[in-house]
């Protein structure tokens, strides 16, 4: 693989990361006494765009559209760049997911099998992009004196390869103002085998991250919510390897500082 091959593999490495994002348990309630059904729309705006310790971009537009029903959920994610968009990645990027809650032990300990269908409408494959990727996950929910710990497993079938993750998560409620702080953090690893496509031979890509954050939810009405938050995150030991030649050091792990703003509207 030559120099320049090598260099926009490297620049495009983020684009398979995906935002799955880590998002915030949220803590246990009371289960309805049927099933309600609705939609959630969320704009959202984020300063950079970073996932499993890889930056994809600056600030960027991430609206989410959900359906909740019982313990079913499904929507369609989606990162549009509004500045300092990394050199080769496609935009927009479109994550279409599903998942299902399984209550084991009553308030305390459900599984959560799901799936994520990650799709890039204008990746072009001579560029080393695949134009989408199927990543299917089982997730582990524990509640315990206010915490909820969720260890994670994925596994991509076109990279190939997993990622493992567990995230702990604590709200701390705030009456006073009318809102909690929803405390989260998230350590990671992956490491797939077919990063890249049209690579002979394949390319691996494997790496660790973390993330640590805060968010504060307030209740505009009874369908809606705004919500700020914070969060730093960073990837490590992240390398690029092509068949039998040195592993290079993944230059899009890097560690960063995210700001948030979202705004949900239940109907």
């Amino acid at each position: 693989m030559n120099k320049k091959i090598t260099s926009l593999l490297l620049s495009a490495l983020g684009l398979w990361a995906l935002s799955a994002q880590a998002q915030t348990p949220a803590p246990a309630a009371p289960a309805p006494a049927a099933p309600a059904s609705s939609w959630t729309f969320t704009p959202a705006v984020a300063s950079q765009y970073m996932f499993r310790g890889n930056r994809l971009g600056g600030a960027s537009f991430q609206p989410t559209l959900e359906y909740g029903e019982g313990s079913f959920v499904a929507g369609v994610w989606a990162n549009v760049p509004l500045a300092d968009k990394v050199v080769g990645q496609s935009a927009p990027e479109f994550d279409f997911y599903g998942s299902y809650k399984i209550e084991a032990i009553k308030d305390t300990l459900t599984w959560q099998p799901g799936l994520t269908i990650y799709a890039y409408p204008n990746a072009k494959k001579k560029d080393g992009f695949y134009k989408s990727t199927f990543e299917p996950n089982l997730a582990l929910n524990y509640t315990v004196a206010g915490w909820t710990l969720t260890p994670k497993a994925y596994y991509d079938f076109v990279l190939k390869g997993p990622t493992l993750e567990v995230t702990a998560a604590y709200a701390l409620p705030l009456k006073d103002a009318g809102t909690e702080l929803d405390f989260t953090g998230t350590l990671g690893t992956y490491k797939w085998t077919s990063a890249f496509e049209n690579s002979t031979p394949e390319t691996k890509n494997y790496g660790n991250y973390y993330l640590i954050g805060v968010a504060a939810p307030f209740q505009i009405n009874k369908d809606s919510k705004l919500t700020i938050g914070y969060a730093y995150t960073k990837g490590s030991d992240n390398f690029v390897k092509t068949g039998s030649t040195p592993k290079l050091k993944n230059t899009a792990a890097v560690g960063r500082g995210v700001v948030t703003v979202s705004y949900a509207i239940t109907f």
